[in-house]
């Protein structure tokens, strides 16, 4: 009898499983659990595509935008729609973006001209011709635009001048 309860005992002990492989079954079971939680943060967490956190992507976002406005509008004016174009270049500036701004008036400056208003195409130009730092592309189109509207405006002294300033800085631009 002792034999047969020796051969059962062995026959457990023989059939159970170390407990080296439940610890490392446990430890993968475990790491699973860990990335399986962590693909289901990351997609509703902050870095999913709903998220609103507060970075330094978001601080750059007027600029984002305005340029972005900016760009619609030159897109729009070279289509011929200078209504629409015009719309987009003031709600670039309202983004108040300082270092966008000559840009943006240089622009809004030819585009108030193709709509006949001339005296706030002179003064969007001013803007951008008065601007400080070193622009010469943007002036030049500024000039030239207001050459444009004080041309329409009968003042052609005051044009040629202006044709003459933006010819200086760019010799493409020739009075027409």
């Amino acid at each position: 009898m002792s034999r047969k309860k020796n051969a059962q005992s062995e026959e457990k002990i023989k059939r159970r499983i170390p407990r080296a492989y439940i610890l490392a079954i446990g430890i993968v079971l475990v790491i699973c659990i860990a990335i399986i939680a962590g693909l289901v943060l990351t997609k509703q967490g902050p870095w999913g595509p709903e998220a609103t956190v507060n970075t330094s992507a978001n601080e750059t976002s007027p600029f984002t935008s305005a340029g972005a406005l900016y760009s619609k509008s030159v897109d729009l004016a070279n289509a011929g729609n200078y209504q629409d174009a015009l719309s987009d270049a003031d709600a670039a500036l309202a983004e108040n973006v300082s270092s966008l701004t000559p840009l943006i008036q240089s622009n809004r400056a030819g585009i108030l001209v193709e709509l006949g208003r001339y005296n706030e195409a002179i003064d969007a130009a001013d803007v951008a011709i008065n601007a400080p730092g070193n622009l010469t592309t943007l002036r030049d189109i500024a000039y030239y635009n207001k050459a444009n509207a004080l041309n329409a405006l009968g003042r052609s002294a005051e044009a040629d001048a202006a044709y003459a300033n933006a010819s200086a800085l760019d010799s493409t631009l020739k009075h027409p």
